[in-house]
């Protein structure tokens, strides 16, 4: 009963406008996720936008990064034709790409360095999927060339989800699983919480290799959090 409560909360929560920042954080409170987010915001001030990176786990860390600062999202293609959030990411400007078809990728580069020198954010998952577990991924490097050739800020940030305090997979959506059955695992979920940790900013210097590896190991807590 306490899912069906929910669903019926995430359904009305859904159906009500407002600014997007509150919409996500609305989701969050109906399907009874804690957002653990003191350190905010995520855009670095003045000048161009920040690409915001992040490890990636979970059609929740979308909603969570919303509930936190909406901002423009570099997606596959896949997540335009999701339910709800699919509409709000384009509502957001986020651009769909598919991930396989390389020839589009300087276009998608040359596109998000606009995106950067107009000043706004956008965010990247560089693994590129789904990781339900740490360490993830590699970062793919081509979202790094567009901050290079923008001059744009870095900032990594780190999602996790936790039960009663321990690292938890519940919210994680990886390999054959579907969106509907992902939604009822976080809907049956006790205590679950999202933690968004932004660390500090890298600054637009190197080469992509060395940036995507600098923001890999800030995301993976190799560096101090931001306070």
């Amino acid at each position: 009963m306490d899912a069906v409560r929910r669903g019926s909360a995430l359904a009305v929560s859904l159906g009500r406008g407002g600014p997007l920042r509150e919409r996500a954080r609305r989701v969050l409170d109906a399907l009874d996720v804690r957002l653990d987010a003191t350190a905010g915001p995520l855009s670095v001030p003045g000048g161009p936008g920040t690409l915001i990176v992040a490890n990636h786990v979970s059609w929740l860390d979308i909603v969570a990064l919303l509930a936190v600062e909406p901002a423009a999202f570099l997606a596959k293609r896949e997540v335009g034709d999701w339910p709800v959030l699919g509409p709000v990411a384009a509502a957001q400007g986020t651009l769909f790409v598919d991930r396989w078809a390389l020839r589009s990728l300087p276009a998608t580069v040359a596109t998000v360095a606009a995106r950067l020198r107009e000043g706004r954010s956008v965010v990247v998952f560089p693994e590129a999927t789904t990781w339900c577990s740490a360490p993830g991924g590699p970062f793919r490097r081509a979202a790094f060339q567009a901050a290079l050739d923008a001059g744009a800020p870095v900032r990594p940030v780190s999602l996790e989800y936790t039960q009663g305090g321990r690292p938890s997979t519940v919210a994680a959506f990886v390999g054959d699983d579907t969106l509907v059955r992902s939604v009822g695992r976080v809907l049956r979920a006790a205590d679950l919480t999202v933690r968004v940790r932004p660390r500090e900013p890298l600054p637009p210097a190197g080469d992509r290799r060395q940036l995507a590896a600098l923001a890999r190991d800030a995301v993976l807590g190799r560096e101090p959090a931001r306070v």
